[in-house]
């Protein structure tokens, strides 16, 4: 596959150009955080510890660690031992004029390192410092380990996902980092800003759990059981705000997704499956009747649905203006014209030179979708250049980190 047709080649396509990142992260939030920037035009050096390097490299299929080649393109990888006082003064180096440091250790561990916050204001108070944890630096909880599945479990979100008579369900991909990774990147770049403009910066900290990103996103649910004194249940693919909104299935075995809670839609839905009396219906004609009428509304539209395929039934959400789409699979995506026309999906090749299709930058500015300048770095293949061109920064009196500390 080609990589993705520019319409223009404006500069303002990579907007970060001149921020230097640091990332000390291990798998998925701050590799998120850190690439969305790199997509910008950040330049993130990631710094890996000696021979493992970042733990998501060890997250293979096939001998390739495909999520490295996704969420570590775009970045500089440079191998340094953290343990010791040589690997500590070149990482101070690196941070003496960096713009943004990321790391998501256990709270604490940056100041066991010796890289507290007056020490740090003191190397480079323009300095903004996102340090990610499963539960935030303060609390009950800070010092508790933080894995995403716990975050997706105790935020609420397994509870509401799911069926009602089936155990909760947990995401299966890294949800609550992800979602950290995403806010974290837009706080980093608020927090940056804000650094410009104050006549005399001094060192910003984020405090940024994997917790309560992911809590704010899953709606008005504190408010909704302050007024109700009830949890929603969980509803399978049904919404709990409005109906009907479900995947129905095709009479070729296929899924089709159907939400049609506004009333013109619904109209032309009725009408089109041959009950123009529905909105007429006494169990359909409100919002709160289709609620608690769901199961019989699902059954008339399911009715239908069983006689169609699932090209027919596209063509007939189509001609109607229905807001209705196939369930898809990542083999379907690859061919499908969508993608193809915008342009979705790119080569990388992988260091062992095989090529590999990855997720192209999601947005556009200006008519123009960042490209990838480079591949996922193999481990420490940048020390020579960030190494060398980077005075080491001493401090004294620092001591060796033990394997524990760090």
């Amino acid at each position: 596959m080609e990589q993705p047709h520019l319409e223009s080649q404006d500069e303002s396509v990579k907007p970060l150009d001149r921020v230097k990142v640091i990332d000390l992260s291990r798998l998925v939030s701050g590799n998120m955080l850190t690439h969305v920037l790199a997509d910008l035009g950040a330049t993130v050096i990631k710094v890996e510890p000696p021979r493992k390097g970042d733990e998501l490299r060890a997250w293979q299929r096939d001998g390739m660690s495909t999520y490295w080649l996704a969420y570590s393109r775009n970045k500089h990888s440079v191998e340094l031992n953290l343990r010791t006082p040589e690997g500590m003064d070149a990482l101070r180096g690196l941070l003496s004029d960096a713009d943004i440091l990321v790391e998501n250790f256990r709270p604490g561990t940056l100041e066991r390192m010796g890289l507290d916050k007056n020490m740090l204001n003191a190397l480079n108070p323009k300095l903004v410092v996102v340090r990610i944890s499963g539960w935030g630096q303060t609390g009950c909880f800070a010092n508790k380990g933080g894995f995403g599945s716990l975050i997706e479990a105790m935020s609420g979100f397994a509870a509401m996902n799911g069926f009602a008579d089936l155990p909760p369900v947990l995401p299966p991909f890294a949800m609550a980092d992800s979602v950290a990774g995403i806010y974290g990147a837009a706080l980093a770049l608020a927090a940056m800003h804000g650094q410009r403009n104050r006549e005399q910066p001094t060192i910003q900290e984020i405090d940024l759990s994997l917790f309560e990103p992911l809590f704010s996103i899953l709606g008005p649910q504190a408010a909704e059981y302050q007024l109700t004194g009830k949890t929603t249940p969980r509803s399978g693919s049904r919404s709990p705000t409005h109906a009907p909104r479900n995947v129905y299935r095709t009479k070729d075995e296929k899924w089709v997704a159907l939400s049609a809670g506004m009333e013109g839609t619904l109209a032309r839905l009725f009408d089109g499956i041959g009950y123009p009396q529905g909105l007429t219906d006494p169990r359909f004609a409100t919002h709160e009747a289709r609620l608690k009428n769901i199961d019989a509304l699902d059954a008339l539209i399911q009715g239908h649905l069983t006689k169609l395929s699932l090209a027919e039934a596209l063509d007939f959400f189509a001609v109607r203006d229905i807001t209705a789409g196939p369930v898809c699979d990542i083999a379907d995506l690859l061919t499908h014209p969508y993608i193809l026309e915008r342009n979705l999906l790119v080569e990388q090749q992988a260091p062992d030179g095989r090529k590999v299709l990855v997720h192209a930058a999601p947005y556009r500015i200006n008519g123009s979708r960042p490209t990838i300048a480079r591949g996922a770095p193999t481990l420490g293949q940048d020390n020579e250049r960030w190494l060398a061109a980077t005075p080491a920064t001493p401090t004294p009196g620092q001591t060796q980190m033990t394997t524990e500390q760090i």
